[in-house]
């Protein structure tokens, strides 16, 4: 399903930034994949203008190569309209740490793979998934270097007492994407 291609020539990154209801999110990749998605780090969410109801690229929208087109479709989707993310394709990645042979792969892929929109799992618990139970801190460790967060949710791991945990975006983000997840999966269960 998810695929990256080694061996390649030097990438010709690219980059888009979209306009997100959490706010500006960055996303680079080229031809073969994404290289990363960077959220907004924030202590309260915002407001007014920045806040958007909708997910839309604000920059970067010419000569986007398939993987970022791909990843925009799926962030609008994940924002906008959840029931339709099943239908679309999870770009390929291509990213040095998602290439290697290790036990930060082996968690990410897990993670991606394991942990559905509107669940939540444990450090302890994925640690468990991903063939090592004791672990735990070695996925809180995945999770910090996760290259694709909301892509590979990283947001879903939480503490096994139910706190919410770290989060590279701040815990303001990672409870609103926990929420958020909760109210659509709520509201596609109707």
């Amino acid at each position: 399903q998810v695929s990256s291609k080694q061996g390649d020539a030097p990438c010709k990154e690219k980059r888009v930034v979209l306009l997100s209801p959490v706010g500006r999110i960055e996303v680079s990749g080229c031809e073969t994949g994404l290289h990363e998605i960077k959220l907004p780090k924030m202590s309260q969410l915002p407001g007014g203008a920045e806040s958007s109801a909708t997910c839309e690229v604000c920059e970067g929208a010419e000569e986007m190569p398939e993987p970022l087109e791909q990843c925009t479709a799926w962030l609008r989707a994940y924002f906008c309209e959840p029931a339709t993310m099943k239908n679309l394709p999870v770009p390929a990645f291509h990213h040095p740490l998602l290439q290697q042979d290790s036990f930060t792969r082996q968690v990410l892929w897990t993670l991606l793979n394991d942990v559905k929109f509107g669940e939540a799992i444990s450090y302890k618990d994925l640690a468990d998934l991903a063939g090592n139970s004791r672990a735990a801190r070695a996925v809180g460790g995945a999770m910090r270097n996760n290259p694709i967060p909301i892509i590979i949710p990283c947001h879903r791991v939480i503490r096994s007492g139910g706190k919410t945990g770290n989060y590279g975006g701040g815990r303001v983000l990672k409870e609103w994407l926990l929420l958020h997840e909760k109210l659509q999966k709520e509201k596609l269960a109707f």
